[in-house]
């Protein structure tokens, strides 16, 4: 007890130097409070946003990895990589054949692991219309003869001379963008239409067709509908865009809008990437068309030898739902226990864009945790001086009290308890100051942050004199807010926008809260830190000390 009422007079004897001592901890405090609060603000924002996300994920096949096996390496690395020389073409067609050709009973099999909150599919199709049923479009086109559309896709014998239309980009990106008037999407079931789920797209007229049927039945845009002159009830007939020839007739159950059509469109890539060209229909259904195009399919060889089927293909993507981030996590290592090839990867778009988001907060929060390095060494140098100082004008105050038979632990832990109250006391206002500031600063440093993403972006495609894709980005650096979440995807669970233009990032710029209790108890132990820094050297000097001498040499 007398170590300590001597500490706090002593405090109050020398209140020059130790509020010079209080200044400069309480500069550090702020500064410490604030970079702590930022990078707190981080780990909260990240746990926040994935307590509350909906984690889905796919399956794609790794084509990288692919193409280093076939080089017996990395490509472009040593050991037999596509550098080395080694690579044998005749294998490509082969191995890359494999590429997205997972059936839909093995999807449904890795949907058996236990982390696996739900599963569902779709299956993409693309067709031609035919003279009544025509795709929205700009264009005109001449008058032709109709097909022939029946339930059961039976061929009528007669070619339809029906002008072709524009196919755009056509067979880009391996039959992505494929040929065709529109764009029929099955869904296994209601969860997979995630339009409809999250209010981005509503039925207008008549009703969704029923989860799981097999009945020629579907629904169709509100413009195409207007475009076509349809309502619910009606027939439309789709051709097989390998064979006008082969018909089927769809029955109209109801008129969707979206949101997300108004002013974004895919037409540029032909008219059954237009959003307004999708019909959607069940999986089965779907299923049902191209089992019996299959059947009906015919096999033509052109003049140099190369043959083609005119069934229509049809685009399986699988997606996978967890409760949470560690259930994902937890589902590669089920996968693989349950078959799943080492060629094929899981991903999820999901984790990707929200990584993407908190870019500019990690980023702070890394510069941060570099500031409250630097501030703690140059600090904690300025008070191991200061106290060095201290000492050595207190060094007749410590030959007197260990002379009179205070041990120097005791002396040591004296000088100790007044630093610690200075220090303690200096951080606890440096913290009140940082909880008041901390939100704003981290706000503003925030928008600076992005701000500067952005402008580098805009100066790259000033550099490159056109809008591009630099790291990830939609063309022009962000992803139109009317992007339609449906777009079909192109095998591999890939979304061919997203596939196209890159992935957009919604960056985190503004945050409501960043001290809570972790940042207090950091703060305490800034504060124990400081006060062993500050004491180290007056510690070391106090037990190197005679007291004899020193009182012997006094003058």
């Amino acid at each position: 007890m007398y170590i300590i009422k001597n500490a706090l007079r002593c405090i109050g004897r020398a209140k020059g130097r130790n509020v010079l001592i209080g200044i400069i901890a309480l500069v550090i405090a702020v500064s410490a409070c604030i970079g702590l609060s930022i990078r707190q603000a981080s780990e909260s924002a990240r746990k926040s946003a994935l307590d509350g996300m909906s984690i889905t994920a796919t399956i794609s096949y790794d084509r990288a990895s692919a193409m280093g096996d076939m080089a017996g390496g990395r490509p472009g690395m040593g050991g037999g990589g596509f550098m080395g020389g080694s690579f044998d073409p005749s294998q490509f067609g082969d191995i890359m054949g494999k590429g997205s050709s997972l059936t839909l009973e093995e999807y449904q099999k890795y949907a058996q692991a236990e982390s696996v909150q739900d599963f569902y599919y779709t299956l993409t199709a693309y067709f031609n219309g035919s003279d009544s049923f025509l795709p929205v479009s700009d264009e005109t086109t001449d008058d032709s003869e109709d097909s022939d559309g029946t339930l059961d896709g039976s061929l009528d014998g007669e070619e339809s001379n029906r002008p072709s239309r524009p196919n755009g980009m056509g067979g880009m990106m391996g039959g992505a963008f494929s040929s065709g008037d529109f764009s029929v999407i099955g869904y296994s079931s209601d969860s997979s239409m995630t339009a409809f789920i999250n209010g981005n797209a509503s039925i207008v007229d008549g009703s969704m067709f029923e989860e799981g049927t097999s009945e020629l039945v579907c629904v169709i845009s509100e413009e195409l509908a207007m475009y076509n002159g349809l309502s619910v009830g009606d027939t439309v007939i789709i051709t097989n865009p390998n064979l006008d020839t082969e018909a089927y007739t769809l029955t109209v159950s109801g008129i969707y809008t979206s949101n997300e059509n108004n002013d974004f469109s895919m037409s540029m890539f032909g008219a059954s990437q237009d959003p307004a060209n999708r019909i959607y229909m069940s999986a089965d259904a779907l299923q049902a068309v191209l089992d019996l195009s299959e059947e009906n399919s015919t096999t033509t060889t052109d003049d140099y030898g190369i043959e083609t089927e005119t069934k229509i293909e049809g685009t399986l993507s699988a997606t996978y739902s967890f409760a949470d981030v560690e259930s994902y996590e937890k589902f590669e290592e089920e996968a693989r226990a349950l078959g799943l090839d080492e060629s094929y990867t899981v991903s999820s778009s999901d984790i990707s864009a929200f990584e993407s988001s908190l870019a500019p907060l990690n980023t702070l929060g890394t510069m941060a945790g570099w500031f409250l390095l630097v501030i703690l060494i140059i600090g904690g140098i300025i008070l191991v001086v200061l106290n060095i100082f201290n000492v050595r004008e207190r060094k007749y105050e410590v030959g007197v009290l260990t002379a009179m038979g205070m041990k120097k632990w005791k002396v040591a832990a004296q000088f100790m308890c007044e630093i610690l109250v200075v220090t303690m006391l200096a951080v606890i206002i440096g913290a009140g100051i940082g909880a008041v500031s901390a939100v704003p600063v981290t706000n503003a440093l925030l928008e600076g942050q992005a701000q500067s993403q952005s402008n580098q972006q805009s100066q790259m495609e000033q550099n490159f004199g056109r809008p591009g894709d630099f790291g990830g980005g939609f063309p022009g650096g962000n992803m139109p807010s009317d992007m339609p979440s449906d777009i079909p995807d192109m095998g591999g669970g890939k979304n061919p926008a997203l596939d196209m233009f890159g992935g957009a990032a919604d960056y985190i710029t503004e945050v409501d809260s960043a001290m809570n209790l972790t940042v207090v108890f950091q703060m305490i132990g800034v504060g124990l830190l400081l006060t062993l820094i500050a004491s180290a050297a007056s510690v070391l000097f106090i037990m190197r000390y005679d007291p004899l001498k020193i009182l012997a040499n006094r003058d």
